[in-house]
This record gives C-alpha cells, structure tokens and sequence, in this order.
C-alpha cells in the first residue's frame, strides 16, 4: 500500500502507553465481540511475530465520520418496518452508543435505488423553477432522515443528483444523456431551493456534489448524467457555488463523485482558481483504480479534503454476510490515503436488492426481508462497526507501518487521547506484535478477522 503520508504535523512525543489494551474481534461466529486484554510491555529484541509499528507524531487527516446513503429504496424499506423495529433499527445504525454512523448521503431526486423514477421538476421547460416540489419525499424520505437524526444529531448529510430534470437535458430524461449548458443558471437555483426546501423540513444538507459519476451515462437504463470536466468547472465557478452564496448557504460542494482512475480530472479542476474559490473537496468512488491513485492529487493539491462516497456489497454474493475482511482492507485503504469519511450505498434493501429500477444486483447494509421484515446483517456492516464504534469525529489518522501482504492495518487518536489501531487479516491464525514508544504488547490474530485495539 502507497504511504499514507498526506499531511504531515509535527507533534511532541507521546508518553509510553500503559495499563491494558482492549480488543473487539469479528471472525467466524464473533461479532465485533469484546477479546482478551492485552498488556504492555518494554520492548525486548527480536520476535517471531508479525510487527506493526506505531508512528504516533505522524499525523494526517481528521476523521469527519463513517455512514451509507439514504436512497429512496433504503427510506421506503425503513418504512415497511412496524414503529417499534423501525425505531430499534435506527438507534442500532445510528445512535452514538451504538454504531455511531454519522456521515451519509441522500439522493437528489431519484437514482437507480429508487420505488419509481422522480424528479423535483419533470415536464416542460421551466426555467423559473414554479413548479419545484420535494413532495415525493414527504411520505418516508423526510421522517426517516429526521428520525436518524434524533438518534444522532451530529449526522453530518450530504446530497448528490443522479440527473438534472430531465428539460435540462439533450434527451429531454433522467435516464442517460448530458447536460445543456443554457440551463445551468436554473440547475443552480434547483440546488438552491433543494437545500432550503430540505432544510424548512428539519434536515439540514451540509454538502452536496454536484453530479453523481460524472464520466458515464450507464447507456440509459438509469438516472444519469455526463458532466464533461469543462461543464463541471464552469458550473461550480459561475453558477452552483455564486449561487450558493448568494442565497447565505453554508453548504460545501464536493467535485467528481466518481472513481479513482479519474484523479488526472480532479488536479485539472482543482487547479481552475475558479473552482477553489468555492470547492476543495472531492468525493470518490471505488469501482475502478485503487485507492493509491489518490495520493496523485494530494501530490499537487496537498490541502484538498477528500471522502469516499460509495460502495457496496452484492447481495449474489455467497459471501455478502461474510466479507468483513475484503471490506475492512478497503476502508483502510480510504484512510491510509487520505480520506476523511467512508460512506457505503445502501443503507437498507430487501434480499433481492430492492426496491431497485436500474441494472445492479447491490445488496443493502442491512436486509429486510420483504415479507417477514427479518432484518440480517451484511459483512459490510460488521466490517464498519470495526471503524464507526472506535474512530470519533475529530480523530486524527496516524502512521502504521509493516506487518505482511496478508495484514492491512489503519491507526489514529481520538479527541479524548485514546488511540485505535483496526487490523484486517485475510491470511492463517498469526501472532502480532505492536510496538509504539519503547513499548509492545503482543496478541493472536484470528484467520479471516477484523481487529479494534483501544488504549489509553
């Protein structure tokens, strides 16, 4: 894995830990179960285990959180739920004692995880906007993103469109196609009153992007839409965030939301003065390049802030309730490269992967059954509870290094002075030793397992 040094800060030396060390550990039947205690003690010559070593004055960024989105589907599943499961449901998934997901995503009218295909203006041109509604969303959409946040009012949301209304558009639909460029003063006022819109309801949106996969149109079987990278400059520039600002809206906007093989369009936006006035964020998707690539922007846009935005299991998969190893090596390689939150897809979906009116076989977070309403877990979610139940908003990522091929590890310190180090082991039962300031303490990795270790 590339370094993951994105913002070095220097830091006095931290005094030798002491006093014991806990454990979380899921593997086999072991559910983010409580281990055994470890002890440390002074270092003392070589060991046959695998070592990592701690780097604590090697800072970089600031954790903002770790969540999924509420897409329309996940919302209606919520809804199908009778008040008291749909209630137990969203204190498990969100509230701070529990798994503490507090960075998620909303959609911006409809996407592929949808009942139907919506918008907040379809139908003739209009280009004042007079027929602007979020009706659609009053029903189960609203409730459950006011519910989440009663159980966690630090939810931090952020919004993303999967098409402009469909009028804007050269086809004239959501479904594919590309923007026209003589709409884009009106695109940025639907941002404009989406957000106000949003927020007269009591969910308060403080990011958006402002395309979701910029670089296809996934041939027209869904809501989509290309943004060329001059379109997107111009429209964040002169349009989107004057927009923004002019109507007194705090809300932050994230370029690209798209993979990682695009950074070579990132660094040619960021580099437009233009865009930074308004953005330095950008949002990234992992279907296509690996994580390392990220590290390129930060090479010429070391301050830039960025967030891993989607991502989610397959509900085919002979493995969606076991995958926690494959899913914890990819948030660590997010962290390690630089990202300040990890948010998943779906949030919730029923065992087919549904309500869904796009090509893909995603699987939610969780699953409801559709006619039983048995809710069960994805190895996703029990790869996140390993991240979201240790790592606190304003956690600090520092360095971690060796260990072997087979051992991917991601440490940081919390506010409150406690440090976390989360370990994915995708190879055999191995010991590990982990040294930091003249001190180790050595325990037993179990096969195919996540790891939390917390100390003071």
């Amino acid at each position: 894995m590339a370094s993951a040094e994105v913002r070095p800060q220097g830091a006095p030396d931290p005094p030798p830990p002491s006093g014991r060390i806990r454990t979380w550990v899921t593997n086999g039947e072991k559910r983010y179960s409580l281990g055994p205690d470890v002890l440390w003690s002074s270092v003392q010559g070589s060991t046959q285990a695998e070592t990592i070593e701690l780097h604590p004055k090697r800072r970089y960024q600031q954790i903002l959180g770790f969540g999924a989105a509420f897409t329309d589907a996940s919302c209606y599943m919520f809804s199908q739920l009778e008040p008291d499961a749909r209630q137990a449901l969203l204190h498990e998934l969100f509230h701070p004692s529990s798994m503490n997901l507090s960075v998620c995503r909303t959609c911006i009218g409809a996407s592929d995880y949808s009942t139907e295909l919506f918008g907040y203006d379809e139908g003739d041109l209009d280009p004042e906007l007079k027929r602007f509604s979020i009706n659609h969303d009053r029903p189960y959409v609203l409730p459950a993103l006011r519910d989440a946040r009663k159980e966690n009012p630090d939810l931090f949301l952020f919004s993303s469109p999967w098409s402009p209304p469909g009028w804007m558009k050269a086809n004239r639909s959501m479904l594919g196609g590309s923007m026209r460029k003589k709409h884009f003063a009106s695109y940025a006022q639907h941002f404009v009153k989406f957000i106000q819109a949003y927020g007269a309801e009591g969910v308060a949106i403080q990011a958006v992007t402002s395309q979701n996969e910029v670089d296809t149109d996934q041939d027209g079987r869904m809501p989509a839409c290309l943004w060329g990278q001059e379109y997107e400059i111009e429209f964040i520039s002169k349009h989107l965030g004057p927009a923004l600002e002019a109507a007194g809206l705090p809300t932050k906007i994230w370029l690209l939301d798209h993979n990682y093989n695009l950074w070579g369009r990132v660094i040619c936006s960021l580099d437009d003065s233009g865009v930074r006035k308004y953005c330095n964020s950008i949002a990234w998707h992992g279907y296509v390049g690996t994580s390392e690539m990220m590290q390129k922007v930060r090479e010429v846009h070391p301050n830039a802030e960025m967030h891993w935005t989607e991502g989610g299991p397959d509900y085919t998969s002979d493995n969606y309730a076991i995958d926690w190893v494959t899913w914890a090596q990819t948030f660590i390689g997010v962290l390690k490269n630089g990202c300040t939150s990890i948010t998943g897809w779906n949030l919730a979906l029923d065992e087919r992967g549904r309500p869904n009116i796009g090509p893909f076989s995603c699987g939610g977070l969780v699953t409801i059954q559709s006619r039983t309403k048995k809710i069960t877990r994805s190895g996703q979610y029990h790869a996140f509870a390993h991240f979201s139940r240790s790592m606190q908003r304003g956690s600090q990522v520092f360095a971690s290094t060796g260990g072997s091929m087979n051992l991917t590890h991601v440490a940081c310190e919390n506010r409150d002075g406690r440090k976390v180090l989360v370990i994915a082991n995708q190879g055999p039962t191995t010991p590990v030793n982990m040294r930091i300031s003249g001190m180790s303490a050595q325990f037993t990795l179990d096969h195919d397992s996540v790891t939390t270790a917390i100390w003071e």
